[in-house]
């Protein structure tokens, strides 16, 4: 679960039919033929005397329904291989990297806007309504548990944190991240929760917030100091 404080650490979103043709009617008894090659290539018969059971058949056509349910399916699975953890120390290196790349650009991983240039409006205006909405620290929160995000923005609508706690984040430990990032540029406490702070570009903060309980990600932040102070205060 997301945590929202002061200390700017943080926190989601078919049918297939089968379709079965009428009894056929029992077509008259016709003189034993040879088989044809066109009849073992599964081909259509000349007509003949089959037609009246052919008749009787209703036409067999695609299901638009189960289409749409396959596509769906096929969605959700790309959607889950997405939030896998990273098996290898190569596939970690690649996912830590790959946070820093987007946090210099005031992003986290699944959500396409961004701390300091995006605004709160346009995400509801995609989104809807947020599960939550409250006021923490020094902006208000909105929580998308169906995104996996909590986007903080101040008075002005501007966002300023970002935040993500997918399933795939949370497997990470502070010596797998040090390992690729380094040490840490700055560190907090709130709590019994440890937040470890990179710099990212001159702009923002890549936090990555680690309960002492479980010693494993909770949530990362990427957070733009500059744009968390109220700028439509007095």
């Amino acid at each position: 679960m997301l945590s929202l404080t002061a200390c700017n650490s943080g926190k989601p979103d078919a049918s297939s039919g089968e379709v079965t043709s009428a009894t056929e009617a029992p077509a008259a008894v016709q003189p034993e033929a040879s088989p044809s090659p066109a009849a073992d290539a599964g081909t259509v018969s000349e007509p003949g005397a089959d037609d009246g059971a052919a008749a009787g058949a209703e036409p067999v056509t695609a299901d638009p329904g189960a289409a749409a349910g396959a596509s769906t399916v096929t969605e959700a699975a790309e959607a889950e291989a997405e939030l896998v953890a990273p098996a290898t120390p190569e596939e970690r290196s690649k996912q830590l990297k790959e946070l820093l790349e987007l946090a210099k650009q005031g992003k986290v991983p699944g959500v396409e806007y961004a701390a300091h240039s995006g605004l709160i409006d346009e995400v509801e205006a995609a989104w809807g309504e947020p599960d939550l909405k409250e006021s923490a620290g020094k902006g208000m929160y909105s929580t998308y548990s169906g995104k996996n995000a909590v986007i903080g923005f101040n008075k002005g609508s501007k966002i300023f944190d970002v935040r993500s706690n997918a399933s795939n984040l949370q497997s990470l430990t502070l010596e797998q991240i040090e390992e690729v990032l380094g040490k840490p540029d700055a560190t907090s406490s709130l709590g019994s929760d440890k937040i470890y702070i990179y710099q990212a570009g001159k702009q923002y903060q890549l936090k990555f917030i680690i309960p002492e309980s479980t010693g494993t990600v909770d949530h990362i932040s990427v957070f733009s100091e500059q744009d968390s102070i109220n700028n439509m205060a007095g």
